[in-house]
């Protein structure tokens, strides 16, 4: 019986993993090329992209929660006329600073403005995509950049969220590269994807303190 119960449990955990590579591989990613590859630390290049985006305020998890709701209202038409727009990776958070003096510094997990962004899928232009009907949400243009990322698996917590950003500094120290703002969070997965399915990034806008050959790039990835 027990034997049975097993293969059971097997074969969910086969379905359910299956089932999560067709989800993420039916969703857009952001694309970007990678410049260095790392282990989990990759130094990148992003295009240009449009973003929907609002800011809240609280902690990095209520914050995140409550940008949530009307960025998907936004996206899935419930407050506006027009088509829906598909949904992308990652959804991504950052810590409105006041550019004064370098570094920039963040406490993770305290209280402030943040700004949650939903990227919108690459055939839209600004012209293309639907007016919010929300106030609080606004349509961007990000700009090209370099970032530094660290990717990690789990429930991306304040602690682990805290461990990688250190970890990504440290990476960063050790390439002569200068982060240029406060640290962006990128989240790929809904909230029911098992842990060690999920991914979740921390990444860096940086600068190089010496620049790098041209030459040394990889495939675009995303």
């Amino acid at each position: 019986m027990m034997f049975y119960v097993f293969a059971a449990l097997g074969v969910a955990a086969l379905a359910g993993v299956a089932l999560w590579i067709y989800v993420m591989s039916n969703v857009e990613q952001q694309r970007y090329r990678v410049v260095i590859a790392d282990g989990p630390i990759e130094l990148r290049d992003y295009p240009a992209s449009i973003v929907a985006e609002v800011t809240r305020q609280g902690s990095r998890q209520a914050a995140v929660n409550a940008g949530f709701g009307p960025l998907a209202s936004y996206i899935f038409a419930k407050e506006r006329a027009g088509d829906k727009i598909a949904m992308t990776a990652p959804v991504t958070q950052q810590r409105e600073t006041i550019a004064m003096t370098a570094p920039v510094t963040q406490s993770a997990g305290a209280n402030g403005d943040w700004t949650v962004r939903f990227i919108m899928p690459a055939k839209y232009t600004l012209e293309t995509l639907p007016k919010p009907a929300n106030a609080d949400v606004r349509i961007a243009t990000a700009p090209a950049t370099r970032r530094a990322a660290i990717r990690f698996s789990g429930y991306a917590t304040d602690a682990a969220i805290a461990e990688q950003e250190a970890a990504l500094m440290a990476w960063m120290r050790s390439r002569k590269l200068t982060a240029t703002g406060a640290a962006t969070y990128a989240y790929y997965n809904d909230p029911f994807t098992p842990g060690p399915l999920r991914r979740n990034e921390v990444m860096f806008d940086v600068v190089e303190d010496e620049p790098r050959p041209a030459s040394v790039t990889q495939p675009i990835a995303g």
